[in-house]
């Protein structure tokens, strides 16, 4: 049973020529600039860099569980191969030297590392079904997994939550059960469309995003935050308060787009950069 949420959007009141009310109205004020680039080596540069930098970000918030947990990026240039993470290696550990890029059979065609497959024929599934998807995220995490047993939606119980409200969906297709066949995870990908999270039953939590691995990576922090809250208020035998839907509505409108994902990453990208320089090597 896949749960699809309909997706009517909050009248915007973000100003003509800027995508969110958190850019500056005044000129010459620091503020993250989304990066141009002038050739496909130097965005596969820095899609390979982010992609290193979110996996360290799931290192710091214990994301790790063995080799599980994977992420990707679709290759700028043939966007028919991603760029994810190495089987086997810490994401610490992982690099810009030790990445590898696979194509949709999960061939690794870059890289000396070997690939998780039960893990790319999700990612594959989804990016092949929806080629607007850049970039995607999952991992065996500790509240996510948990609240994945349940089989519900996320309530929209904070801002936090609000930003998640309509626009992700419970996939009960195929819960519980380790993809590993080419195409098995069709039923999951086609649960994808239009929303930028997942809640798989039994499994546990993925994002996707159409516009930056930056995006997805903190998406999936926030999600995985989102869930531990409504554990703990649940566990404390107490019915929270919900954001009413028009609310919940226009604070997504606001604060749940790709771009304030995007937006909210360079934090972590810009600590991380000056504190973990060996994820460059």
């Amino acid at each position: 049973m896949s749960t699809a949420i309909a997706e009517p959007r909050a009248e915007s009141i973000v100003k003509p020529g800027k995508v969110s009310i958190y850019q500056p109205e005044q000129e010459g004020l620091i503020f993250p600039e989304l990066p141009e680039f002038k050739s496909a080596a130097e965005q596969r540069r820095h899609l390979k860099e982010h992609l290193v930098a979110a996996c360290r970000a799931f290192a710091i918030h214990g994301f790790d569980y063995g080799f599980a947990g994977h992420l990707t990026v679709r290759d700028p240039e043939n966007p028919g191969l991603y760029w994810t993470n190495p089987m086997a290696v810490h994401f610490a550990q992982v690099k810009v030297s030790n990445l590898i890029c696979a194509d949709h059979r999960g061939t690794v065609v870059e890289g000396s590392h070997a690939i998780n497959r039960a893990g790319f024929v999700l990612h594959a599934a989804v990016h092949e079904q929806h080629p607007d998807i850049v970039a995607m995220c999952h991992a065996h995490t500790v509240y996510g997994t948990a609240f994945a047993a349940l089989g519900k939606p996320l309530a929209p119980i904070s801002q936090d939550a609000a930003a998640f409200f309509e626009d992700h969906v419970v996939i009960g297709d195929e819960a519980g059960k380790v993809a590993v066949e080419v195409k098995g995870g069709n039923k999951v990908a086609n649960a994808f469309a239009g929303v930028k999270a997942a809640i798989h039953q039994n499994h546990g939590l993925l994002t996707a995003s159409r516009h930056s691995i930056d995006s997805a990576a903190f998406w999936f922090i926030a999600l995985e935050r989102c869930c531990q809250q409504q554990l703990m208020i649940e566990a404390a035998g107490i019915t929270p308060k919900e954001v009413t839907p028009e609310r919940a509505r226009y604070s997504r409108e606001h604060v749940g787009s790709d771009y304030i994902g995007w937006l909210h990453f360079q934090t972590i990208w810009n600590d991380l950069a000056a504190s973990q320089p060996d994820m460059f090597d």
